[in-house]
């Protein structure tokens, strides 16, 4: 049967009439692509929603001493994506690649030493990435997104989006995307790996590691990392998280601490414990978990966060000999006095207060705190903020430390009907003391009388 095309006149290539010997087939193959415009010049919701974000996040927004700002642009970022996940999954997920596109370029030249900032970046992508995940996008949107965050990686100039392309086969979703994606660099892997001596880093390996163990080509992968000349978790977790879906708890586990054998830590030595104690806990063994790596491994940016995060990952145990046991394990017991005192275990806290290590400053503090609430402690405390002060111990104490602390000692003292222990406890620190080098000896004879 022979068939020409004719065009139609009104809308010129979008349409074809097909004309068949004898009669029409009334079959218009039109395709409508997301770009067409309309009367209303219509486009994708996409290209209609205004990202509040965007003008914020223009490349070199931000200088040197940028952190601070940087930061608080991302946390608006990421809760105004947040917001509209609720309503278009899809446009949020759009608004996640958008930021990651934009994140290296904006922040390009800030000062990163003090690590504030790739804090904040790495907690916003843990929070990003699980929408970018379940956003319901076909194919063809998704395709674009996978294009657009492998560019942003390699325009990242201090690895931003490291957890990104650890996640790329979550993210990737289509089978024929995750398959692609871990032949892409496949063989160049493969080589650079089999010829270890003669080549170094390949850009992209996350990529296909993760892509490798999202698809389940798990001999694949395992083979892959037994090529290596030198093992690293950055290559390594890959190969754990292998085992561990295989439902090979136990080999994950041994693959996993041979790293941390020897007595040298290494890198990532901090993540690799973590991943040993949560395989240890999957397991039941709870207090074989605590002792081998959550006690010695436990972290938090202060003494009082690394005991709670130790108290929320083992309810079970008792708080107070968790405590001691951290303690015990860290030393500089001085050190643990406010979360001591901040959960209640005021009698730890007295014995930390009077170690050589405690900031006075915090004792000063606890002292004021305390006045209503426990004026016995905060005498107790109050006095030795004194014998510190007058031991010349603390970070740049000043006159102010020493007025404020016996000030709040006599105020306690003064609730607790104990005016003569207290003069009679300083008088017995000021009988022993070495030379007034700083002067706080005689501030404290001024201050004296007042307890008379």
């Amino acid at each position: 049967m022979e068939i020409l095309p004719t065009l139609h006149p009104y809308t010129e290539p979008a349409r074809q009439v097909l004309i068949c010997k004898g009669f029409f087939l009334k079959l218009l193959l039109v395709r409508i692509s997301d770009q067409i415009r309309f009367k209303g010049g219509g486009k994708t919701m996409a290209e209609k929603y205004s990202w509040k974000f965007k003008p914020k996040m223009r490349a070199r927004s931000y200088g040197w001493q940028g952190t601070q700002k940087a930061t608080s642009r991302l946390k608006e970022a990421v809760s105004e994506i947040k917001v509209v996940a609720r309503k278009d999954p899809v446009l949020a997920g759009e608004g996640v690649v958008c930021l990651m596109e934009r994140i290296w370029p904006a922040f390009e030249h800030i000062d990163t030493s003090s690590g504030a900032l790739g804090g904040a970046i790495y907690r916003a992508l843990n929070v990003l990435i699980p929408i970018l995940v379940k956003a319901p996008a076909d194919h063809r949107t998704r395709t674009k997104w996978l294009k657009r965050l492998v560019q942003a990686f390699e325009e990242d100039g201090v690895d931003y989006l490291a957890p990104v392309e650890e996640r790329f086969g979550e993210i990737a979703v289509f089978p024929d995307l995750i398959n692609q994606y871990a032949d892409d660099r496949f063989d160049l892997i493969k080589m650079a790996w089999s010829q270890g001596e003669r080549f170094g880093f390949i850009q992209g390996t996350s990529i296909c590691l993760s892509c490798l163990l999202e698809v389940g080509r798990h001999e694949e992968l395992m083979a892959l990392l037994d090529l290596r000349s030198s093992r690293s978790w950055y290559a390594d977790k890959f190969g754990a998280q292998s085992l561990l879906r295989q439902g090979r708890i136990e080999d994950a586990l041994a693959f996993a601490a041979q790293m941390l054998a020897g007595d040298r830590p290494t890198y990532s030595h901090g993540e690799i414990a973590r991943f040993c104690e949560g395989l240890l806990l999957q397991l039941g063994r709870s207090d074989e978990a605590y002792r081998v790596y959550g006690l010695p491994n436990a972290s938090g940016a202060t003494y009082l966060a690394t005991y709670r995060s130790l108290v929320k990952r083992y309810p079970e145990r008792d708080t107070r000999a968790i405590l001691i046991d951290l303690m015990e394990e860290r030393g500089a017991s001085g050190k643990w006095f406010a979360a001591a005192k901040d959960v209640g275990h005021l009698d730890i806290a007295l014995d930390c207060a009077a170690q050589s290590s405690v900031e006075p400053a915090t004792l000063i503090r606890a002292a004021r705190d305390f006045q209503e609430k426990d004026p016995r402690f905060a005498a107790t405390v109050a006095l030795q903020a004194v014998s510190h002060l007058l031991n010349g111990r603390g970070y740049e104490p000043t006159r102010t430390d020493v007025e404020d602390a016996m000030r709040y000692l006599h105020q306690a003292a003064c609730k607790i009907d104990a005016l003569g222990w207290a003069k009679q406890s300083v008088q017995r620190l000021l009988a022993h003391q070495m030379p007034d080098v700083m002067g706080f000896q005689r501030v404290v004879n001024e201050l004296l009388p007042m307890f008379d």
